[in-house]
């Protein structure tokens, strides 16, 4: 799988959710670079499993379309 990555604005917009999150949740703070090296280890390591997920899902719902399909194919048959 290629490697997973975000617009310019995404990212900034990510990067500062990490910050927010450490500054409000953990109370800590955390700069942009180290932020930005935070969300690329979730990226290169945690990503993939999320994709996955997605890709589970969408073809959950394909299938199951599919089948309504098929249904619908099959109540009109002669």
């Amino acid at each position: 799988m290629k490697k997973i990555e975000f617009t310019r604005e995404e990212e900034t917009a990510i990067v500062q959710h990490i910050q927010n999150y450490f500054s409000e949740e953990l109370e800590q703070e955390i700069g942009q670079m180290g932020a930005k090296l935070l969300l690329d280890f979730f990226s290169e390591k945690i990503g993939t499993h999320y994709y996955n997920r997605g890709l589970y899902d969408a073809q959950a719902v394909f299938m199951s379309k599919l089948d309504d399909i098929s249904d619908a194919i099959y109540a009109i048959e002669k």
